[in-house]
């Protein structure tokens, strides 16, 4: 579904379903956190955001206000589990329970992974993974006794396809979604009516290519296609809206998944060729760059990143039958050629003796 031509009476009814929802958006002083934050506030939900730096956080809750939305701000460190759950409590006494969780916080080194040191790995790890199980045990404390709620996990290609360069971050997303499928399961077995969801993202224009930490010799950059973050931010309301397990956003998070799963050993050798040159641009890192891995970087927070310049404005979405169906597509691919091959093999030995 191109959410670009969504009829605007489903968008409405949408709109009117969140109205007066409290939904949490972690992640959300910059890139798809803030336009999330945005669009939820569009439709009348009230907003807590959640990040670490309240200076941008401020900034951002002005954008969200002028939405007409309730909105607070808890600067938060999500690798910090103690304040994570603090922040969830403050929530439900000033804005009331909390219907939606939105896990998005992350951070990224670009580097080969010979060249990034222990501490490196570690963080990247406990924001970008571990603040997402801080974040759904915080929600979950809160919803369990009401039995209701949503958690949304943000994730990315990169969570099934791992790539140079990105070995931390693409380790961490990985974890989430097995985190996120062995939650789900367990609701399921509980009969739980506490939702679940996580949607794989694309490549997007987000300030993390502007204060991500390098260890390259040029400034990283997405692949192409890029989209911008206002487009993500639609789709991640529509799965709010939806009953899924899991989405993909984009035809390139499409590919790069299944082609994974059918020709693991063909993506391998294209990404050992083409993976690193593709994630850099032609401008050499200053010696003045700011990176955010430890601490907030002021001047850079806002929703789009430097390479908007051919970013798509809206984004396909797949969900549910639509997956199964290109899984089921896949496999018979991969069947139908591995039948082949064996049929090949069968005639060359038969001709030859």
């Amino acid at each position: 579904m191109n959410l670009a031509i969504m009829p605007q009476s489903r968008s409405q009814r949408q709109n009117e379903r969140l109205r007066g929802k409290v939904v949490v958006v972690t992640g959300s002083s910059a890139g798809v956190g803030r336009a999330v934050a945005r669009r939820f506030a569009k439709a009348g939900a009230s907003v807590a955001l959640m990040a670490r730096e309240k200076e941008s956080l401020d900034d951002a809750a002005r954008e969200v206000e002028r939405a007409g939305a309730r909105v607070i701000t808890v600067p938060t460190d999500m690798a910090d589990s103690d304040a994570v759950f603090a922040a969830a409590q403050r929530v439900e006494e000033e804005l009331g329970p909390i219907d939606i969780w939105i896990n998005n916080a992350m951070t990224t080194v670009f580097s080969r992974v010979k060249d990034m040191e222990p501490e490196e790995y570690r963080r990247v790890t406990e924001v970008t993974y571990l603040g997402f199980v801080y974040g759904t045990m915080a929600a979950l404390s809160h919803m369990k006794t009401r039995d209701r709620g949503l958690i949304l996990h943000v994730g990315s290609a990169l969570s099934y396809r791992g790539i140079p360069l990105q070995a931390a971050y693409c380790g961490a997303k990985h974890a989430i979604r097995g985190f996120n499928d062995a939650l789900r399961t367990e609701l399921l077995h509980d009969g739980s009516n506490i939702r679940v969801t996580m949607v794989q993202l694309p490549a997007v224009n987000t300030p993390q290519f502007d204060w991500a930490r390098v260890h390259v010799d040029h400034d990283p950059r997405p692949v192409a296609p890029v989209f911008q973050p206002e487009a993500i931010a639609d789709a991640i309301f529509e799965a709010a809206n939806g009953d899924a397990p899991e989405y993909w956003l984009g035809f390139s998070t499409v590919k790069a998944i299944l082609a994974s799963m059918a020709f693991p050993a063909v993506v391998d050798r294209y990404l050992a060729k083409k993976g690193i040159k593709a994630q850099q641009t032609g401008s050499m890192v200053s010696a003045s760059r700011r990176n955010n891995l430890f601490n907030a970087v002021r001047g850079l927070h806002r929703t789009r990143g430097s390479f908007g310049k051919s970013a798509s404005s809206s984004v396909a979405m797949w969900s549910g039958n639509d997956i199964r169906a290109a899984a089921i597509g896949t496999l018979a691919t991969v069947a139908a050629i591995a039948a082949a091959g064996i049929l090949f093999q069968s005639t060359v030995r038969r001709r030859s003796r």
